[in-house]
């Protein structure tokens, strides 16, 4: 009896391979580029406009670690040792005693892209 150890049953590594070269391969970087503005120019277009500084201040940087490349997203516009998405995401105290409530513009903007970059990732894995 033959038992199989790839999801299709079968007794090579056919897929195992084709999963491996997806994730190696350099279209993947690339990729990995457009997913980084496409998620840039959706955080840009989600920041309220005071000055322009923090709209403006989005980039993002392609990492890659034990797991595998990622994406990390930043925004440089810091105020008085603070980063100003930190404040609009959370809410800070004002100078005069009040409080301005946070808005959550990073979690329902990014979450798209995440969604589709697993989307394009898992199509490509999957096919033949």
């Amino acid at each position: 009896m033959t038992i199989g150890i790839d999801s299709y049953g079968g007794g090579d590594y056919h897929h195992t391979r084709r999963w491996l070269a997806v994730l190696a391969s350099a279209s993947l970087f690339a990729d990995m580029h457009r997913w980084g503005e496409i998620g840039v120019n959706a955080l840009q277009s989600a920041t309220p406009i005071d000055t322009g500084l923090a709209q403006e201040s989005w980039g993002y940087r392609i990492t890659k670690d034990q797991y595998g490349p990622g994406i990390e997203w930043f925004n440089t516009d810091i105020e008085k040792g603070v980063n100003v998405i930190i404040l609009i995401q959370y809410g800070h105290a004002t100078g005069t005693g009040g409080y301005v409530q946070g808005r959550d513009i990073i979690n329902p903007t990014i979450q798209p892209i995440f969604d589709k970059i697993i989307e394009d990732i898992g199509g490509r894995l999957s096919s033949g």
